[in-house]
């Protein structure tokens, strides 16, 4: 049988032998912005075979845009240097391709870790000062963010095409930047954040402007052949706020400016948020972007049965499945799918002594092809 899910894709000059990809995780592990050994194993884990292309969680190109304390960066030497190690090691052991997304939290930093129960930071426990489009709070009982001013938004463009630079030193394979999940590009984005009165508010465009000029920016900086995705939120799920129209349009504007593919979620914007939670519950926003854009999607959400993932390839919906609970449940995920559905997917070469049709005995239907 010819499986959808586990044929190849090419964008640029990067071939990706399926269509499976471990979403970005925050791990609220880093130390002042660096990995640790935690990222070693987290990614080095999936990097042996768990999906074709393995992000590294969201990482933030400046101390100010992080969500905690403990998120993960790339604006100094020293996160460079860390977030090398764990990419060296994936590439000793592992096959899988290896991407990172950029980002700025925006309001919705200063945080403690979800764990901690994930409220603001006061002053006295480490809290920052955050930035945003406009001083509007996330939510009841959040501090109100300084509106960022026009040097500031020079100063942020420059610390993305910063850690780009850094990401291509390190050796990534494809960039995404976040403008999704309620982080500062969809603050801009959206009309329930953004209430500025200049150049980056008010009309569509103008609340664009942002994100368009960052990609422009990073675009230029990050080498041709390499592909450069963007994450959004489809919608706010919010009356008033950022719509799936809204978003065809931002995806044709930055498929012109040489976006790769779009990879869609919705919400997380906005507390009074009401999502109706399903399995795949964001494909139809992700079908919709591909249909009216063009562009390339990949999707993410309740997506866990491998059936399920092979339907919205096949079908046209999407052209990745973005999987991140359901990696960890089981990090070997695409092995099994591909088992299931009669395909081929790689191995690590130190993991092959576990592949199916070298045990025919535990796997019956292998034992025509070890013959």
């Amino acid at each position: 049988m010819t499986s959808a899910l586990f044929s190849p894709f090419t964008m640029r000059g990067l071939m990706l032998p399926n269509r499976v990809v471990v979403s970005p995780m925050c791990q609220y592990n880093s130390n002042n912005g660096s990995a640790t050994d935690w990222h070693l194993m987290h990614l080095g884990s999936f990097s042996l075979g768990a999906a074709g292309l393995v992000m590294t969680e969201m990482t933030n190109v400046s101390a100010i845009g992080r969500i905690t304390a403990k998120c993960a960066g790339l604006w100094s030497d020293e996160n460079e240097a860390a977030l090398k190690r764990v990419v060296d090691f994936c590439r000793t052991y592992g096959i899988a391709k290896l991407g990172v997304q950029l980002a700025h939290a925006g309001r919705k930093g200063s945080t403690q870790p979800p764990a901690a129960g994930g409220k603001p930071l006061k002053p006295d426990d480490g809290g920052w000062v955050t930035q945003a489009p406009s001083a509007i709070p996330y939510d009841q009982g959040w501090p109100i963010p300084r509106e960022m001013t026009k040097a500031e938004i020079t100063t942020l463009i420059a610390d993305f095409v910063a850690s780009a630079e850094r990401a291509n030193r390190i050796g990534y394979d494809l960039i995404e930047l976040h403008g999704g999940h309620g982080y500062l590009l969809h603050q801009f984005l959206s009309p329930l954040s953004n209430q500025r009165k200049d150049a980056y508010g008010g009309s569509l465009e103008n609340r664009m402007r942002l994100p368009l000029e960052i990609f422009a920016a990073v675009r230029k900086a990050w080498p041709a052949e390499k592909p450069i995705g963007i994450r959004v939120s489809a919608t706010d799920w919010v009356d008033g706020g950022w719509t799936p129209e809204e978003t065809v349009i931002l995806a044709k504007e930055l498929k012109k400016a040489g976006c790769d593919y779009m990879d869609v979620s919705t919400g997380a914007l906005d507390p009074r948020q009401k999502i109706p939670l399903a399995p795949g519950y964001q494909v139809p926003f992700a079908e919709k972007v591909k249909r009216e854009s063009g562009i390339a999607t990949m999707v993410v959400g309740l997506i866990t049965a491998a059936k399920q993932a092979e339907d919205i390839i096949a079908s046209g919906k999407a052209d990745f499945v973005c999987l991140a609970r359901a990696a960890m449940w089981d990090p070997r995920w695409a092995w099994h799918a591909a088992e299931e559905l009669g395909a081929e997917t790689p191995y690590a070469p130190k993991t092959m002594p576990c592949h199916p049709s070298l045990r025919p005995q535990v796997f019956p239907h292998r034992q025509k092809a070890a013959g």
